[in-house]
């Protein structure tokens, strides 16, 4: 027992000083007669020095069991917090996995409203500059392939050095990259594409060319936005990769799902956040899109760009901020040595008679040495590919749920997305955190956590099949689902009640008529004149409505149509937020145990590198083809396109309901099959690697 406790805390047992060799910080304090808080760090170097001096002198005569363990630690560099060689007395209670954490969280959430806003400001430059297909792919990609380019690298050099210091070059880079995305915004530049319309009959109307956006705005704003990404996607592999690392590596083992999840958790919340702030810009950019002048002048077009660069201003400062706190943090924290001690005694599952005792260098041959070694174990392979299609599921969510709420409930564009945050953040939010404490408190084996991670997938996919049934059917709309009363064709806008008002399909400003059908604009109605009414838009004397309850206003002129979508007469909206929050909550669930299956399978030497190349096939199988994925859905689905704007192909405008609901759902379906399928291969290879104590 007495020799167990040696080896366990042998630092704490050489750390006691002789007697009277170096006085107290207090009895220095009094000694100097001065404030105790001009103490700074000369007693401390005191202290460490002869602590090593100490140890020096003493290895000759330090037992073996002794001097293994504490070489051990010395690798851990478990030391005081404070800036390189000064160690502030104050700051020590700091230093401790909490406090690191709230800083970390920090740094996360602010690199992740940083994305939402670059993907809000990215989806509002192409569809106002209809850009090409390679122009969209390296926007969307550049992210991506820039952090796969270093991940491993970054990975495997990163865990064998100082993390804190490789967090700390990444919170510079996140503010940095997050100036480079103001910069476009800061210097000016007419962004708006203009085109002036009549959106009501007129026989002799007069359509204005399209005004190209400045060329010189475009291509900067092309060329800051790769520029950013490119420094995100550097910025990101110290945090996801190193990050998670180091946390994992400073808790107890079953401990770790709490700190994971709370980490998950900020990022959801980072990323809501940036959706929140950018929605209200998105929306006054396109507000006018439907009106009778698509211009705007040079003082809102000021106003607009200002509110932009700031927000990317405020969140690199905010990065900024933790610069300071990660410099000070030391290798390894306080009671890390404690753990790693503890963790030491057991066995890791992937250890085998080949690899448990080679130590692996720092020469590009080791690197790849150490990445055969993960890439040859099948079951590594298959719970990260299990990660990468359960991410698809959540990308899924984020890049189709606001389409879907809008057409099949038809809502407004803002209030849609705002609905859709309203359900993916707390439920992506609430999964993870409470996925973390319930693999936590019951203190599940890996095998327990691959159990969990099927269990969940499984009930979400009952509660998707319950998603499928929850929809709306179809309104009438005109030149869609009805033929302007048997005088058009379906497929076609246009019938001899409104072929001599020159209508244009390039703007989509849903109209409903007294005959509770949809037309696409006024103009296909055949609308010859219009009243704003308690702010709302009234037409006259439609030519394609002749049937349905006619109201008049206060004025006594008949009202043919109203602008805005029929009433649908659906009240399933609520319960197909309850089944779909429940659905993004079990889905969430899933996170924390796949991640923590992975680092616990590898040895404590191979899990960054193991979270690297995991973070490789996430990209590669996720977070690249989600998004074409679920973008293809998406066109499948649509029924009419804008096919005339400026002699491009724009944006969709009506949707096949029922389709877009199966589709959707099935795509969910089959990627949690996926991960079904992954996990329980890695739980049937299970059984043929060595047990966990």
């Amino acid at each position: 027992m007495q020799e167990g406790l040696v080896e366990v805390e042998p630092r704490a047992a050489l750390a006691q000083p002789a007697e009277n060799t170096v006085p107290s910080e207090a009895e220095a304090g009094k000694a100097r007669g001065k404030n105790p808080r001009f103490r700074i760090f000369p007693a401390n170097l005191i202290k460490f020095g002869n602590f090593k001096k100490r140890e020096r002198d003493q290895a000759g005569s330090t037992p073996p069991s002794i001097k293994k363990v504490r070489e051990k630690q010395e690798e851990s560099l478990e030391g005081p917090c404070g800036l390189g060689c000064m160690a502030f007395p104050r700051c020590q209670r700091f230093n401790n996995i909490r406090c690191f954490l709230i800083f970390f969280c920090i740094l996360v959430t602010s690199q992740c409203i940083v994305f939402g806003l670059v993907d809000l400001s990215n989806d509002n430059f192409q569809k106002e500059n209809h850009l090409k297909t390679i122009e969209n792919l390296v926007l969307s990609l550049t992210y991506d392939i820039s952090s796969c380019l270093v991940v491993v690298f970054i990975a495997y050099y990163g865990g064998k050095g100082n993390i804190p210091g490789w967090i700390t070059v990444s919170s510079f880079l996140v503010g940095s990259g997050s100036l480079l995305f103001a910069f476009p915004y800061f210097s000016g530049g007419n962004y708006k594409m203009m085109v002036e319309t009549e959106d009501i009959c007129r026989e002799m109307k007069m359509d204005k060319a399209c005004k190209k956006t400045s060329l010189s705005f475009q291509s900067k704003y092309m060329t800051f936005f790769i520029l950013g990404q490119s420094v995100q996607g550097i910025a990101a592999i110290p945090l996801y990769v190193l990050g998670i690392t180091f946390i994992y590596n400073s808790v107890a083992t079953h401990s770790a799902g709490i700190y994971l999840g709370l980490v998950e958790a900020a990022g959801i919340l980072g990323y809501a956040l940036g959706y929140a702030i950018g929605a209200p810009l998105i929306k006054a950019s396109v507000n006018s899109t439907f009106e009778k002048s698509g211009t705007i002048n040079s003082g809102d077009n000021e106003h607009w760009q200002q509110s932009w660069w700031i927000h990317f201003v405020i969140i690199a400062v905010i990065a900024w901020s933790t610069l300071i706190p990660f410099s000070c943090f030391p290798h390894g924290i306080r009671g890390t040595a404690r753990i790693k001690a503890r963790e030491s005694k057991q066995p890791h599952l992937l250890d085998r008679d080949q690899t448990k005792d080679q130590e692996f260098g720092a020469s590009i041959k080791d690197l790849f040495a150490t990445f055969g070694i993960l890439i040859k174990n099948p079951m590594f392979v298959y719970l990260s590919l299990s990660r990468a299609s359960e991410s698809l599921v959540m990308i899924g969510a984020s890049e189709f749920l606001p389409i879907y709420i809008e057409n099949q409930f038809l809502l407004t564009p803002s209030e849609a997305t705002t609905l859709a945050g309203l359900v993916l953040i707390p439920g992506g939010a609430l999964g993870q955190i409470l996925g973390g404490i319930i693999i936590s408190k019951l203190q599940m084996s890996c095998k327990g956590l691959m159990r969990f991670v099927i269990v969940t997938s499984a009930v979400t996919l009952v509660l998707l099949v319950f998603v499928i049934f929850v929809r709306c059917d179809s309104i009438p709309f005109a030149g869609i689902t009805e033929d302007y009363g048997g005088t058009g064709q379906l497929g076609n806008l246009t019938a001899p009640c409104n072929s001599h008002c020159k209508c244009s399909s390039s703007f989509y400003s849903a109209t409903c008529g007294r005959n509770d059908i949809g037309y696409f604009s006024p103009c296909f109605a055949g609308c010859t004149y219009s009243k704003t009414l308690k702010n709302h838009k009234t037409y006259y004397n439609c030519s394609c409505i002749k049937e349905g309850l006619t109201t008049s206003d206060n004025q006594g002129d008949f009202i043919d149509a109203r602008h805005g979508t029929c009433d649908s007469k659906c009240y399933k909206l609520p319960l197909f937020i309850a089944f779909i929050f429940s659905t993004i909550v079990f889905s969430a669930f899933a996170g924390i145990p796949n991640i923590l299956t992975i680092l616990r399978i590898v040895s404590d030497k191979h899990r960054s590198l193991a979270m690297g190349v995991t973070f490789v096939i996430l990209r590669i199988f996720g977070t690249i083809l989600g998004p074409v994925i679920f973008k293809i859905v998406g066109e499948t689905s649509c029924i009419l396109r804008d096919t005339e704007r400026c002699g491009s192909t724009g944006s969709c405008w009506i949707y096949n309901k029922t389709k877009m609901a199966y589709l959707l759902a099935g795509v969910c379906f089959i990627c949690k099959v996926v991960t079904i399928f992954f996990t329980a291969i890695a739980f049937g290879l299970y059984k043929y690697l060595p047990q966990e104590n």
